[in-house]
């Protein structure tokens, strides 16, 4: 598996609970902790198969703990509430990031949908 879009950087900001990830073409992208943990690409949040979702709730405050290689293709987020089993791998965590916008909003909607209110 050869990742098209490997970060050059990669730094957790865990003050204003930040990732910033840069990359070799000059993009930068700073993802909050809230939103990597919602779309983790775990089994816990993506179900076992299409609209098998699972909607995280009260990850206002998540921040991340600890970062891990995994080989030469993704890291590990280690969660300060326990979740620990996603693996981002280069291509997943430049997509997501590439798309936030959209995605950020789909949650706010899943959210508002459940009557779910964030805290500010």
């Amino acid at each position: 598996m050869t990742a098209k879009h490997r970060p050059t950087e990669i730094h957790l900001h865990q003050k204003s609970r930040m990732l910033e990830l840069a990359y070799e073409d000059g993009t930068r992208l700073k993802l909050p902790c809230e939103f990597l943990r919602v779309y983790s690409p775990s089994a816990e949040v993506t179900g076992h198969g299409p609209g098998q979702e699972v909607l995280q709730l009260g990850k206002e405050d998540v921040n991340i703990d600890a970062i891990e290689p995994v080989g030469h293709y993704a890291i590990k987020l280690v969660f300060d509430d326990g979740h620990d089993t996603g693996i981002y791998d280069w291509d997943y965590l430049y997509r997501i990031g590439t798309d936030y916008d959209a995605l950020w909003q789909r949650y706010l909607d899943r959210l508002a949908e459940a009557g779910h209110q964030r805290k500010a």
